[in-house]
Parts: structure tokens; sequence; C-alpha cells
């Protein structure tokens, strides 16, 4: 009977291969691990779902939540949105979005920070008539940097801090990664600034990228508010911000009757509508930042058990319900609460009123509601919504509220008056109670293949621990550096830890790394804390392909990327890390 040592062994052995092949989902292959490490005795019975109440997991998926609140109160989109300049050089460009990349990566989930900065990113690219594949790798290799310089930026910070917990008794602090982790990001963003992107081809985005992200324009109508015309304002004032969005204002509605022609100097009344042309993002940003509203807002009231608004883009097949009649005849915001914002006619333009308007087979719907009414509307008018195609409504009027929230709980956890995931999950109820966040969206915020994977490993790591398996590995890489000072070992363990997240997911990797580094840390007498930086900074920085970070795989497409173009970039960055890093480590926290 082979040993549990071997045992185990020989289930990581294949469980990296699995994870490497990457043809089954990586959730399911650590969770059968579990299984069968269990069915052999190597986990006790009662500890094989130890791991989903692990506070690491718990924080992990708080992370998710209160990021995707903070992203529905636009607080980052205003703040990126303003940083931008189609007309900068690229190279500073790219160091303006790195540094906010980095920046926001810090306080969310670096994962969240791309994908709302992304589109962005396409959009400058566009209108400075380049290709975006010059600066989407820097974009997302700064994202990653930025998530080293906060406990909660990375998961793999936030597995160290709770490992140390676990093995040592107290946790690392939210900003004890900063001194090592800012260091190497303003490396990092320095070489992806003036060096990285030289290294890449020049390639334009691929199909799929435009098919993403040139959406169909839509006739859509806004409506006035009082805000919005404070201090008097015409149709004409409107031009520059309309221009910025890649919008047109086509005319203005009062008391239900078209103004004459594009109405450029008619004053705006509350009340009014405002008639305009653009993509659905496009629609929904202007609408944010001119403090415009739609029609029917009031019955968008949607409560804590309902999803947040969202925009749906719905083709009508010959036979639907709506082909040859109004929004209006079918009195859909009564019976609904979903308003038709827009139209979409093969780039036709109509003067019609938009819930006036005849519908007509081939026509494409903008349906605004919450997701479960846009779908019920979708099904009842016989429309069939695209995949993919929705757009979520930002509640601009919430930012400071939802940064205010976010700021008491991270001083909270700062200064000891709760446990981080205490203070997160107040939060979490805080976004929740203010609107923020639905009660459907705290589900959907949560990224349940991450969930499930970090709770399976929690017990195979702990089995690995038990086993000797660190310390065979530990010992066997001291072995290889002895005669050597004790940082030769830390670089060894530093370069294969990196290498492993190139490959797997850098939660697996932290979790097979730190207890090897706790090992060595011991074997050597030294300071266990440089060990787990060490580990913590390696698994975050894979860049060498596009599976070994979600955000990598995330600009695959829209980049026009192969898959040996990472490591152009990739490798030189990896260097530059562990040159950074290293001295760093060694200066912050001494062996």
């Amino acid at each position: 009977m082979p040993s549990d040592q071997t045992q185990i062994f020989a289930i990581f052995a294949v469980l990296f291969a699995l994870l490497v092949w990457g043809r089954l989902r990586y959730d399911l292959v650590a969770f059968g691990a579990l299984v069968v490490a269990a069915l052999l005795g190597l986990v006790p019975s009662g500890k094989v779902f130890s791991g989903f109440g692990h506070s690491a997991v718990a924080i992990i998926a708080l992370v998710l939540i209160v990021s995707r609140g903070l992203i529905g109160s636009g607080a980052i989109e205003k703040l990126a949105a303003r940083l931008l300049d189609s007309d900068r050089p690229l190279p500073l460009h790219i160091a303006v979005m790195a540094i906010v990349g980095a920046s926001i990566s810090a306080i969310i989930n670096n994962v969240a920070a791309l994908a709302l900065l992304m589109p962005l990113d396409v959009e400058t690219a566009a209108k400075a008539k380049r290709a975006v594949g010059k600066s989407l790798m820097p974009l997302s290799f700064a994202t990653i940097l930025g998530g080293m310089i906060t406990l909660i930026g990375t998961p793999p910070n936030i597995v160290i801090s709770e490992y140390r917990q676990d093995a040592l008794g107290t946790p690392f602090a939210m900003f004890d990664f900063a001194p090592v982790g800012l260091t190497v990001a303003v490396a990092g963003i320095v070489f992806v600034s003036l060096v990285g992107w030289r290294l890449l081809p020049k390639r334009e985005g691929s199909l799929e990228q435009e098919a993403e992200f040139a959406k169909g324009r839509y006739i859509a109508e806004l409506l006035v508010s009082e805000k919005a015309v404070e201090g008097g304002l015409t149709v004409g004032d409107l031009y520059p911000a309309a221009d910025e969005h890649d919008l047109h204002i086509l005319g203005l509605v009062r008391r239900g009757k078209r103004q004459p022609g594009f109405a450029a100097r008619q004053e705006i009344s509350a009340g009014d509508f405002l008639v305009v042309e653009g993509e659905p993002k496009s629609i929904e940003t202007f609408m944010g930042q001119g403090a415009l509203e739609f029609a029917g807002s009031e019955k968008h009231s949607g409560g804590v058990t309902e999803g947040g608004l969202i925009l749906t883009e719905a083709i009508v097949p010959e036979g639907a319900r709506i082909a040859g009649r109004t929004a209006r005849s079918l009195k859909l915001l009564y019976r609904h609460s979903v308003t038709l914002l827009g139209v979409s006619r093969n780039g036709q333009r109509f003067r019609d009123r938009v819930r006036l308007l005849t519908v007509r087979p081939g026509d494409v719907l903008l349906l605004l509601g919450t997701p479960q009414r846009n779908a019920a509307a979708a099904s009842w008018l016989g429309v069939l919504p695209l995949e993919g195609r929705e757009t979520a409504v930002v509640q601009r009027s919430k930012a400071g509220l939802s940064v205010g929230i976010f700021l008491v709980a991270i001083a909270a956890a700062v200064l000891g008056w709760a446990s981080l995931p205490v203070a997160l999950a107040a939060a979490v109820v805080g976004f929740i109670a203010v609107g923020l966040v639905s009660g459907n969206e705290v589900y959907e915020s949560i990224e349940w293949k991450v969930i499930v994977l970090l709770a399976s490993l929690i017990p195979l790591a702990e089995a690995f621990e038990q086993s000797g398996g660190a310390r065979l590995i530990a010992s066997q890489i001291i072995l290889l550096t002895e005669g050597y000072p004790n940082w030769v070992a830390l670089l060894v363990l530093m370069v294969v830890t990196m290498t492993l997240s190139d490959f797997l997911n850098n939660v697996a990797t932290t979790l097979i790394a730190a207890p090897i580094a706790v090992g060595m840390a011991t074997a050597t007498t030294t300071n266990p804390d440089a060990w787990l930086m060490a580990v913590a900074v390696a698994a975050s920085c894979a860049f060498l392909t596009p599976i070994g970070h979600k955000n990598n795989t995330i600009i695959l497409g829209p980049g026009g990327y192969h898959f040996g173009d990472y490591w152009r970039m990739g490798l030189p960055l990896e260097i530059l890390v562990i040159v950074v890093a290293m001295p760093a480590i060694l200066f912050f926290w001494p062996l």
C-alpha cells in the first residue's frame, strides 16, 4: 500500500496535469481530487467540506460583491472617464490607463477592474484610429500588478494572509502588502508604458471583438429632469457631451410634438424629451452624466429582491406580438414596468415617437428594466434577446454613498474594529440597503467556480502539508541551494511559483506554495513573512500565457492576440518583477 505522502503527490500530479490540459472545468477537477483524497482517507471525513467555511473563501466572495456595488454606482467609471483622451500619444495613454487600472485594482477585484476599463480603452483606440492590441495587454498586466498592493486586490494575497493566520496565529493586515506590491507595480507600469507595448506585434482586434464592441445604434428618447436644466440649457449646449460619447442629438419633443429641425437653439425645459441616436452604452452614459431620465422611471423601483436596471437588446421576428404594433398600444410600461427606450432599424432615422413607432419584423428593440422584467416582457412580446447584448444602468447618484460605505468598512478593518470578513459583509449589507446591489446580484457577483476551486483545494493543501509533502519539497530546494545565501533559495521559490502560476490557477499555486514557504523558513530559521510575501508576489505575476490569469484570457479576443504574443512582453516583465521584488522583500521583510 503506497504511503499517504505518495498518494497525495499522485493526486496533485494528476490534478496539475488536468488543470494544465484545461479541457475540464478547474472547479470540477479540484472537487473530484478532494473526493478521491477523502475516499483514500487522506482528508478526514469531518474536514472534507471545511474549505467552504474558510475565511479566505468568504473574503473573496465578499470582495466580488463589493466590486459589483462600486462599479454599479459609477464611482470608478467617473474617475476613469475623466482621465481618458484619444489625442494623447500612445505611451502617455498607456501610462495613464496603467496607473488608473493599477489603482482601481488595489481596491476592487482586478478582473472587475479590467472589465470596467477594457471597453473604455477599446473606444479610445477606435477614436485614435490605432490597433487596440497595443494598449490592451499593458492594461491587463497593470491591473494584475495593482492587485498586489492591498490585501483585497487579488486572491493570492487573501489566501496568503489567511494561511499566515492558520500557520502563525495572525493574518497579514490590509496594507502589509503595499511596500513590496507598490514597488513592483511602479516598476511594472514604467516598463509597460515605455518599453513593453513596443514588443507587441501590430495586430487589429478580431471579428469577435468588433461584434462585441461595435453594437447597433438606436433612436431613443431621454426625459429631461429638473436637475438637468438648472442654470438654463439649450440643446446645442449638449453637443460637446454627445460628441464625446459618439452620440447624435436628433431633436426635442415637447408636449408630445417634435420641435422643428434639430432644435439646437431651443432652450430645454423639465419634462421635455431629447431624441438621440447611439449605442446602448453611449446612451446610458450620456443619460447618467446629463442627469437625464427615461419614460416611466417611477415604475422602475424594483427593491432589493430584483436585479438592477439593464438595457436588453432584442430582435423582432415574424409573428411577434409587437410586430405591426406600438409599445403604447400594448401598454408595455403599464403591464411589465419595462420601457421601450430605443429602436434600431438598419440605420434608418424616423420622426415618430419611440413609444408610438410601429415596430416591424427585423427591428432591434432596446428594453429597459430589471433582468427579470425584461425577460418576461421579451417573452410576452415574442422578441428574441441577443445573447451577450445587455448593458447595466449605472446609479451615478449613489457614487459618493458607495465610496463612503466602502471606506468605512476598510477603516473598520484597518483600525481593528472588526475583522476583514465582517467589515466587508457589513459593506455588502449597506450596498443592499441603499439599492446598489440586489438580492439576485449578490449571488450573480460571486464567481462560483473560483469558490469551489478554493474550497476544494484548502483541505487538499492541508493534507499535502500534514503528509510531509511540503517539507520534502522545501528540503529539496534547500539541498539544491546548499552553500549559497538564504536569499538564493528564496529566489528559487519565487521562480518555481511564478512558473507554476503561468500554467495553473493562481489560487491553486498559492495554496501549494504557501506551506512550502513556511517549511523553508522553518528549515533555515528565517523570517517566514519574507517567504510568504515572495509566494504572494510570484503567484500573482502570471504574464507568459493567456491561461495564467483570467485578465490575460479576457483580452485574448478583443486584442487580436495569439498565444505566443504574451511572452514577448510577459517574459521581460516577469524577470523585472523578480529583480525588483527580491531586494524589496529583503528590505521590508528581512530574512
